[in-house]
C-alpha cells in the first residue's frame, strides 16, 4: 500500500499536488532547488529534499537526483506536475527500473505523442480527423514548397518538435514560402535540436478546443471540453470549460475522437486531446482536426474539475496505485460553467516582458479558487515560470461564470511587482469574449484597447499621499491643523514615472482637502473609514517608499524624497542596465565602436526568453561592463558609452 508520494515539481502545480495528498493521507515529499528553499510548496510538505542549484538543468530536470530524493524518504509514488519532466518517457523508465511508481501514462504512451507527425499518423490510423497537410520524411525544401501549394495556401509550418510557438510560422502567399521555411527550421534546429517540419491547412477563423481524457492504461473517458482560444502568441492567457455555443452532437464526436486517441496508445492517467477548430461557419461535426495530445495534467485542469466535480489529481494517484477507472462515461455530467485566468509577473506596456520583484503583498477574494505557488513576501525568481496564480471561478451559467471572473480579477491584490492583472480583466470584460465570440486571433485583434493604461484617477492618488503624510494611520484626528487657521502639507509622489506635486489642506480632524494637478479632492475620516469625494477609499499595501493602491487593478505610488532627489545626481544617460536579472547571453559591441540609436548592443536571457539591449541614442563604446556567460541582477550596468561633448 502506498503511503507516501514525492512531486517532482515547484510553484503552483507542486502545491496543488500536496493539498490532494494530504486530503486522502498520503506523506508528501518536495524537491527544490537551492533558491526555492523558503517555497511555499517546501513549507506545505512533510519533508522537503534539495536536489541543485537554481538553474532547471541543475535541479528540477534532474531525473537521478529526483529519484535519490524519493529513495531516501521512502516515496514510492513519483508525480511530476506539469512541465520539466512530467512528459520525458526516460525519465519514466528510469523511475520504474528503480522499482517506484510514476503518476503517469507510460513511456510508451509518452513517446507515441512526442513528435507530432508521427502523433498525426497514429490518430489517423485510429480514426481521429487530422487537418490536411504534409507529415514526410522528405524535407527538401523544393519538396515541402510543392506539398504547400498542394494542400492550398494560407499554411502553417510547424516544427515537429515544437512547443510554446517555436518554430512556427504562418505563410499566406507561396512567394513567402521559402524564407519562412528557412526561418522556421533555424528556430526549431535552436530550441529542439531538431529541423524537421510538417506543414497543414491553415484555419482561417480557428478556436482551440481541448478534451480532457482520463484512462487506466486499456478504457479511457472523457471529462468534456475546454475552449482555450483566447491565447497571445500560441501561450493561453484565459481558459473556460466548457466550450460556449457547443452544440452537442459536436461535444459527443469530439469526446468520442479523444477518447479513441487515448485508447490507442493505452493511455493511462490524465491527459488532453487538442482539435484545432474552424469557427468560421458555427461548430461542426466536421470541423474539428487533431492538434496534438499533452500526456500529463494541464495548467488549466481545474476548469474541468469545476464542472464535474471530480479532483483529476485523486484519480492520477488512485489509478497509479493499481485502481481501474473511477467513473464510467455515463456517470460524468456538465454542471454549469468555469474559467481559468493566468495571472503572472509581467510588464505589458513593456510588451509582456517578463518581471520580478518581491511579492509586498497577494490577497484574493472570497468565492474565487485561486490555485498559486507564492505567497506574500515571496521573490518572483528569473530561473522560472513568472506565473503568480491561476484565478479560477465556478458559476451556474457562462454569463454568470464570467461576471464572477471579472468581479474576482478586479478584487485580487497584488503589490511588488507589475503583472497582467488589468489586461486579464479587460478580457473578462471585452464585449466580444462576453458574446462568446471566441477565436485565437481575438487579443491580436483587439491588443490595443486591451493594453490601453487606465484614465487618470486624483483619488488614488489622493489616498497615496495622505498615506505618505501619516496622516492615513492616524484616521485623520487631531493631526495637521493649528488653533486658528488650516495648515498645507506638500507631498511629492511618483505616478507613471510622473512626478506630481500634492498640497494637503487639513479643515479639522479627519477631513483634508486635497489638491493634486488643479483638482480637489474631498477627504473625510468617517465611522466606516476614509472616503474621498464620497467614495469608501480601496485597500492599499505600502513598503518602504511604494504604496500601491487597490483600484484600476492596482496604481502604484512612490513617495519622493525631495533631499534625497536633490541630491542625486541622477541616473546616468551613457549607461545601458539590466532590465532584469538574467544571463549575458552575447555581447555584440566592442570599446571604440560607434553604434547608432537602436543598435544591438548585447542579448540578456531572463524568464527562459531572450531580450535584445540597444543603444538610447548615438555614440562610441566607451566600456564594456559584462562577457558571455554573466550573470547580472536588475540594474546592473552592461555597456557604457562615452559623455555626449555639448558644441
Amino acid at each position: 500500500m502506498f503511503d507516501t508520494i514525492l512531486i517532482a515539481n515547484r510553484g503552483e502545480i507542486a502545491c496543488r499536488v500536496i493539498e490532494t495528498a494530504r486530503k486522502m493521507g498520503l506523506r508528501s515529499v518536495a524537491v527544490h532547488s537551492d533558491v526555492d528553499a523558503g517555497a511555499k510548496h517546501v513549507a506545505m510538505a512533510d519533508d522537503a529534499i534539495c536536489i541543485g542549484e537554481a538553474a532547471p538543468a541543475a535541479s528540477y530536470l534532474r531525473g537521478d537526483a529526483i529519484i535519490a530524493a524519493a529513495q531516501a524518504t521512502g516515496a514510492q509514488l513519483i508525480h511530476p506536475g506539469y512541465g520539466f519532466l512530467s512528459e520525458n518517457p526516460d525519465f519514466v523508465d528510469q523511475v520504474e527500473a528503480a522499482g517506484l511508481t510514476f503518476v503517469g501514462p507510460s513511456a510508451h504512451a509518452i513517446r507515441s505523442m512526442g513528435l507530432k507527425d508521427a502523433a498525426k499518423k497514429l490518430m489517423q490510423e485510429a480514426g481521429v480527423p487530422i487537418v490536411p497537410g504534409y507529415m514526410g520524411e522528405d524535407q527538401d525544401p523544393g519538396h515541402l514548397e510543392v506539398e504547400a501549394q498542394s494542400i492550398g495556401y494560407p499554411v502553417l509550418i510547424k516544427a515537429v518538435a515544437g512547443g510554446g510557438g517555436k518554430g512556427m510560422r504562418l505563410v499566406e502567399r507561396p512567394e513567402e514560402f521559402v524564407d519562412a521555411l528557412e526561418s522556421a527550421k533555424s528556430e526549431a534546429r535552436t530550441a529542439f535540436g531538431n529541423d524537421h517540419v510538417l506543414i497543414e491547412k491553415f484555419i482561417l477563423q480557428p478556436r482551440h478546443i481541448e478534451v480532457q481524457v482520463f484512462g487506466d492504461g486499456e478504457k479511457a473517458v472523457h471529462l468534456f471540453e475546454r475552449d482555450c482560444s483566447l491565447q497571445r502568441r500560441h501561450q493561453k492567457v484565459i481558459e473556460e470549460a466548457p466550450a460556449p455555443d457547443m452544440p452537442e452532437n459536436v461535444r459527443q464526436a469530439m469526446g468520442q475522437a479523444a477518447v479513441r486517441a487515448a485508447e490507442a496508445i493505452g493511455y493511462k492517467g490524465a491527459g488532453t486531446v487538442e482539435f484545432i477548430v474552424d469557427g468560421s461557419n458555427g461548430l461542426r461535426e466536421d470541423g474539428f482536426w487533431f492538434m496534438e495530445m499533452n500526456t500529463r495534467l494541464q495548467v488549466e485542469h481545474p476548469v474541468s474539475e469545476l464542472i464535474t466535480g471530480v479532483d483529476l489529481v485523486e484519480w492520477q494517484i488512485r489509478v497509479a496505485s493499481g485502481e481501474s477507472l473511477p467513473a464510467q462515461q455515463d456517470e460524468l455530467s456538465i454542471k454549469g460553467h468555469a474559467f481559468e485566468a493566468r495571472l503572472y509577473a509581467e510588464d505589458v506596456p513593456a510588451g509582456f516582458l517578463p518581471a520580478t520583484g518581491r511579492l509586498e503583498h497577494l490577497a484574493f477574494p472570497d468565492g474565487v479558487r485561486a490555485d498559486s505557488g507564492v505567497r506574500s513576501g515571496d521573490e518572483i525568481s528569473p530561473h522560472y515560470d513568472p506565473m503568480i496564480a491561476k484565478v479560477i471561478v465556478h458559476g451556474p451559467t457562462r454569463a454568470v461564470a464570467l461576471r464572477q471572473l471579472a468581479r474576482g480579477l478586479r478584487e485580487t491584490e497584488v503589490a511588488g511587482t507589475v503583472t497582467n492583472l488589468s489586461f486579464l480583466g479587460a478580457l473578462a470584460e471585452h464585449d466580444g469574449f462576453g458574446r462568446g465570440e471566441v477565436d485565437t486571433g481575438l487579443i491580436a485583434r483587439d491588443i490595443d484597447a486591451l493594453v490601453a493604461q487606465p484614465d487618470d484617477n486624483p483619488q488614488a492618488r489622493a489616498q497615496a499621499a495622505l498615506i505618505a503624510a501619516g496622516i492615513w494611520d492616524q484616521d485623520g484626528a487631531g493631526s495637521g491643523f493649528t488653533l486658528w487657521q488650516p495648515l498645507v502639507r506638500t507631498v511629492w509622489i511618483e505616478d507613471g514615472g510622473e512626478p506630481r506635486e500634492i498640497k494637503l489642506r487639513m479643515r479639522g480632524a479627519g477631513d483634508c482637502l486635497v489638491e493634486t494637478d488643479g483638482l480637489l479632492v474631498e477627504a473625510l475620516h468617517t465611522a466606516s473609514g476614509w472616503e474621498l469625494d464620497g467614495d469608501r477609499a480601496a485597500n492599499f499595501a505600502q513598503s518602504g517608499d511604494e504604496i500601491t493602491i487597490f483600484t484600476d487593478y492596482g496604481r502604484s505610488y512612490r513617495v519622493i524624497d525631495l533631499l534625497a532627489r536633490d541630491s542625486d545626481g541622477g541616473a546616468d544617460a551613457t549607461l545601458t542596465l539590466a532590465p532584469m536579472p538574467g544571463r549575458v547571453v552575447s555581447v555584440h559591441v566592442s570599446p571604440g565602436q560607434t553604434v547608432s540609436e537602436g543598435d544591438r548592443l548585447a542579448v540578456l536571457e531572463a524568464m527562459k526568453m531572450e531580450h535584445t539591449m540597444v543603444a538610447g541614442r548615438d555614440g562610441t563604446i566607451a566600456e564594456v561592463l559584462v562577457a558571455d556567460g554573466d550573470q547580472v541582477e536588475a540594474g546592473a550596468p552592461l555597456i557604457r558609452l562615452e559623455e555626449e561633448v555639448e558644441a
